[in-house]
């Protein structure tokens, strides 16, 4: 069976995503899974940085080799983190990204599909030709939004459009762990403000007071046992999150609505 891409993207900067895609290959991980991490954010990507993994390949001369009927293998083009974890990285100049064309992101997710469980494709918050690309070719979509009008506003104006497309692949995550100084609007307040539902929360309890220690070690906090215990609630309602991004049976469901 082919694996499944899930793109994790948001309608503002600084919410979290790059954690919570890192988050998202931990549990896979753990769950025997085989997983490619995509970075798509291209200009100002954080995979390679957060994981200290080195960016002698990129996604630009993948797309490259592909242009030039070069490429043989997937496999020459991503850096390995772990036994399961594998990641292809952002151009490591970012003068790059202006030269991947979306034509080829297809092309790239068929690839990894062959040779991976589970695609995690960690986006930026634009909404330009590349992302829309990504979002339309994933198994299913997470969007991560935080206690914030802004975000909120934004988010009110994507989901409309995904209502006016008929887009129902995606889920939202409410993500209080990012900046534990807002709380203003409530669960309530955010679903009446977005007009849609929230599928997921990760608490304030979750905030990791050190993360820069983690992130200089190239360390994903869902493989950290005292982590996972200390933060045991959070880290089951992510894990339960990652199972209903891949299951077919939520997929078919949001199609047939």
């Amino acid at each position: 069976m082919a694996g499944k891409v899930i793109t994790i993207s948001s309608v503002k900067g600084g919410v979290g995503k790059t954690t919570m895609t890192l988050n998202l290959a931990g549990i896979y991980c753990e769950l025997g899974k085989k997983v490619l991490i995509i970075d798509l954010d291209l200009y100002s990507g954080g995979i390679a940085v957060s994981l200290n993994v080195k960016n002698t390949k990129d996604i630009y001369m993948m797309i490259d080799s592909l242009a030039n009927n070069r490429f043989t293998e997937l496999s020459k083009y991503v850096t390995s983190y772990n036994g399961n974890i594998d990641v292809l990285v952002a151009p490591r100049d970012p003068r790059m990204a202006n030269k991947i064309e979306s034509r080829y992101i297809p092309l790239i997710f068929d690839l990894a599909k062959k040779n991976y469980d589970v695609v995690l494709v960690d986006t930026s918050h634009v909404l330009n030709e590349i992302n829309l690309t990504a979002l339309d070719y994933s198994f299913m979509s997470l969007f991560i939004i935080t206690n914030d009008v802004v975000d909120l506003k934004n988010m009110k104006s994507l989901i409309s459009i995904f209502k006016d497309t008929d887009k129902k692949n995606y889920l939202i995550l409410l993500n209080n762990s990012r900046d534990t100084g807002k709380d203003y609007l409530s669960l309530y307040d955010i679903r009446t403000i977005i007009k849609g539902n929230i599928d997921y929360t990760v608490s304030k309890n979750y905030y990791i007071k050190n993360i820069d220690k983690y992130t200089m070690a190239g360390e994903i906090l869902t493989l950290n046992n005292s982590i996972n215990v200390f933060h045991a609630k959070d880290v089951n309602n992510m894990k339960k999150m990652a199972l209903d991004l891949i299951e077919e049976k939520r997929y078919k469901e949001a199609k047939d609505e």
